[in-house]
């Protein structure tokens, strides 16, 4: 067998070539301190070229520290980050400051700056080559060379197709043609996050990380960024809470956990499954083994004083002392639990707009608009950013007021309000515990505290001020705000961006047993499935309103990706609503049996419940009747009290919700 100059097989150094060509970065044994305390613990992760990675897990797991540590923009306290191939990475966090006073187009042009240099070198290479003729010399041969290798490099990049690739992820990102020309600085923090992420784009680095990318999307730039990605030559890591993005986009899924990571060659959806899987497998093994070290044990204390014993007794020593410890993975099982108050009865229209118009000076968002909002309604607000989705939002909340037209709420209608920047908006100098209860009132005010530990805030962290919260923090802060008295009317817009995705499963799990009326503005795909029964979307200023949720909307708006929407003609649009009118009617009897469903399951609910409280008052009326003299009764009659105000109320509920039925029924 042939060998190499170190006396290890040829086939040992094509082993290890393949090896660093395929592996791009690689963590080994890192470990990051922060206050002494470890945030990472001997954490290690090999990121190779074609990686579609989604890096997942609970906030301030260390997701973002991750990618500062590929980047070298943080060094580890221990362990090493190594970058064998020397590959180009690039980077896009959450937030950046941007402020740039050229236009849109001009600064995504900025992206060419290597292509643009390689162009430059190129015609330097071809006119040095041209004004030589010794042809057969080791220099020439070594100019041409790199002739070739800047060629290649420069094809790699994109360097025929510039202009093209830049209008093409511009469009792709939700930019129209006439915006090319906009200035960046009148645009919003959102719209400069997309042009850095399509200034990222078309660098086309060996390693692509994205922090969070759909948090500045909106559900059809995120569906083209998912095709994009997928076709893309290089690696993608993405850190994320929007599962169908993950899904759609990676292959791979890392969770950090506690300091450790878990990886999956598989997306996340798929993870999840088989994390559970290994997790229920392991607490069998660890249970099977802790009975078994029991036995041996009860074994030992049991005859080791009995020298009849005596070698059994040391057989079963030795054996305890072989068993190789099975210690079951860490877990993070700290969630939020709460639950929507019982929405106040309201009147059958919630909110209604009609030819209503909103303009920003010369900037119209909305023109001649017209809306319904019917009671129980769950409806999603989509459509691109800058359509007037959060307008509306803030008209209906009476935030805003409109410039003409009708926008009226509806009979006994009390609204909460989720602003998207709702975080933001809290009082960074007051405490946890000090912006909760310096306006919870009536029943509330002694349940602040149990209130904030079912949003994970207890014993100290409730003495922290705000402003030290990390994002994920607010926003449940700002979740619990919501709770502290009842209403009929939720507005929530876009309340999932900064929660992890247990945090984003107990919302909406509180939502669908919510009877009040949603209106939400969001662009998580998952999240909305299955919550809301209409979707009004939002374009060229005007609303179209689809039955279903997010994907009926997807499907009968056929969007498969951003330019079939951008190509497709309002009358094409229209022809194809009037070719899908029997599909549509299925799905209005459709929705209508769904709503019947929901309404007799209240009516059932609330008879059971009032069983229940008639069997707890009959068992009261036993004892009242005897009472023990010797025994303070107080307490007793306390509770007779309450039974019979909780009756009442159930009574009544029972009452509206039949009503309520009869109407639904006497429509049809």
């Amino acid at each position: 067998m042939k060998k190499g100059a170190l006396g290890f097989p040829f086939s040992f150094y094509i082993f290890r070539c393949i090896y660093y060509i395929c592996r791009m970065i690689t963590v080994s044994n890192v470990s990051v301190f922060f206050s002494g305390e470890p945030l990472f613990s001997g954490l290690s992760l090999i990121i190779n070229k074609r990686d579609r990675i989604g890096l997942v897990g609970r906030n301030g797991a260390g997701k973002s520290t991750l990618l500062k540590l590929i980047t070298r923009e943080l060094s580890p306290d221990e362990g090493l980050v190594l970058n064998p191939s020397s590959a180009s990475i690039g980077y896009l966090p959450q937030e950046m400051q941007i402020n740039s006073d050229i236009s849109v187009v001009e600064e995504v042009n900025k992206a060419f700056e290597e292509v643009n240099a390689l162009e430059s070198h190129i015609r330097d290479l071809n006119t040095e080559l041209l004004s030589r003729t010794d042809y057969e010399t080791e220099s020439y041969i070594k100019l041409a060379q790199k002739l070739t290798e800047a060629n290649e490099r420069f094809y790699l990049l994109g360097g025929k197709s510039r202009a093209a690739d830049a209008e093409k992820v511009l469009l792709g990102l939700g930019f129209d043609r006439y915006e090319f020309d906009k200035p960046v600085n009148t645009l919003s923090g959102g719209w400069k996050m997309r042009i850095e992420l399509a200034k990222l784009l078309l660098r086309r680095p060996d390693l692509i990380l994205l922090d969070e990318p759909t948090n500045h999307l909106d559900i059809l730039s995120i569906q083209w960024l998912e095709d994009y990605l997928k076709n893309y030559p290089g690696g993608v890591i993405i850190v994320s809470h929007d599962r169908a993005f993950l899904d759609n986009a990676t292959n791979r899924t890392v969770e950090v956990i506690m300091g450790r990571i878990y990886d999956y060659k598989c997306s996340y959806t798929e993870y999840v499954a088989q994390r559970e899987q290994t997790m229920s497998s392991q607490i069998a093994a660890f249970d099977n083994q802790q009975k078994e070290i029991k036995d041996i044990e009860a074994f030992i204390e049991r005859f080791r004083y009995k020298a009849t014993k005596a070698k059994q007794v040391q057989s079963r020593i030795k054996k305890l002392e072989k068993i190789e410890r099975i210690t079951p993975d860490d877990a993070d099982n700290s969630a939020m639990v709460f639950s929507f108050p019982p929405a106040p009865r309201a009147g059958k229209v919630i909110y209604s707009a009609e030819n209503l118009n909103k303009s920003f000076g010369e900037k119209h968002v909305l023109k001649s608009i017209s809306v319904n909002v019917l009671r129980n309604d769950f409806v999603a607000f989509v459509g691109k950013n800058g359509m007037g989705k959060t307008t509306l939002s803030r008209i209906i909340m009476g935030e805003l007021s409109h410039d003409n037209g009708n926008s009226e709420l509806g009979h006994n209608v009390k609204i909460g309000y989720f602003a998207q920047n709702q975080a933001q908006m809290l009082d960074g100098e007051k405490t946890v515990f000090e912006t909760i209860d310096d306006i919870a009132t009536g029943d509330m005010r002694p349940r602040v505290r149990s209130l904030l530990g079912n949003f994970l805030f207890s014993g100290e962290t409730i003495e922290k001020k705000v402003k030290v919260l990390s994002g994920g923090e607010k926003a449940r802060l700002a979740l619990a705000k919501m709770l502290l008295e009842p209403v009929n009317l939720l507005i929530l817009d876009e309340p999932t961006n900064h929660l992890d995705m247990r945090s984003k499963d107990i919302l909406k799990n509180a939502l669908l047993h919510y009877d009040g009326t949603l209106i939400i503005v969001s662009h998580d795909r998952d999240f909305l499935h299955g919550l809301t029964n209409k979707t009004i979307e939002f374009r060229n200023h005007k609303v179209f309103e689809h039955l279903g949720d997010v994907y009926d909307f997807l499907s009968t708006r056929n969007i498969e990706s951003f330019s079939s929407l951008n190509t497709q003609s309002d009358v094409s649009s229209e022809k194809k609503q009037s070719s899908s009118d029997n599909k549509l009617a299925w799905e209005q009897r459709k929705e209508r049996e769904r709503l019947r469903r929901k309404i007799r399951s209240r009516i059932e609910k609330a008879e059971e419940e009032i069983i229940s409280i008639e069997e707890q008052i009959s068992e009261l009326d036993t004892i009242l009747q005897n009472p023990d003299p010797e025994k303070d009764m107080t307490p007793v009659y306390t509770q007779y009290q309450d039974l019979k105000s909780a009756l009442q109320k159930v009574e009544e509920e029972w009452e509206n919700y039949s009503l309520e039925l009869e109407e639904f029924e006497e429509e049809e």
